[in-house]
């Protein structure tokens, strides 16, 4: 079990995004014949010959409509991998963060309550994964301006999840 809760992308959210992503185009699903896309509305890999989508996601910008906050232009979308129909969401028995492996790279980017970014830092996620992600958070849920994190993979940018204060 986590210290921390990884929120996958809302329900409503990909409902939304199934029909129309945040860069305005349409849904396109697909049908890989390998598995291990990273999907964000159930915080697991794929598995060969689930159908997926890969869409444009603006997650700061879909928080911010729903707090108040103003990000400006720490407003950014980028793209995620999706069930291309209703799933379950995530396992309520996974163990540990998502998309965690030892030896991966991602970013912990902190955000305030008016939506900006207000510091972050590299995490190299050590053997003991979740111990790794727990310090990391800790350090950033130690500052009180922080209101919510956004974990990233350093390779492509992607949003993996996000961590609201507990």
């Amino acid at each position: 079990m986590t210290g921390y809760e990884p929120r996958p992308i809302d329900p409503a959210a990909l409902g939304e995004l199934r029909a129309t992503d945040d860069a305005d185009r349409p849904c396109r699903p697909f049908t890989p014949d390998e598995g291990g896309h990273p999907l964000r509305c159930c915080l697991r890999g794929s598995e060969p010959g689930e159908r997926i989508a890969l869409v444009s996601y603006a997650p700061l910008r879909r928080w911010a409509a729903a707090t108040g906050a103003s990000p400006g232009a720490y407003d950014e979308q980028g793209p995620v991998f999706i069930h291309a129909e209703a799933c379950a969401g995530p396992d309520p028995e996974r163990e540990g963060y998502p998309f965690s492996r030892p030896g991966a790279l991602r970013t912990v980017r902190r955000y305030g309550a008016h939506g900006r970014i207000v510091g972050g830092r590299l995490l190299e996620i050590p053997a003991e994964e979740a111990k790794g992600f727990d310090a990391a958070l800790d350090e950033a849920f130690a500052d009180p301006e922080v209101a919510l994190v956004h974990v990233r993979a350093v390779e492509y940018g992607c949003f993996h999840f996000e961590v609201l204060r507990p």
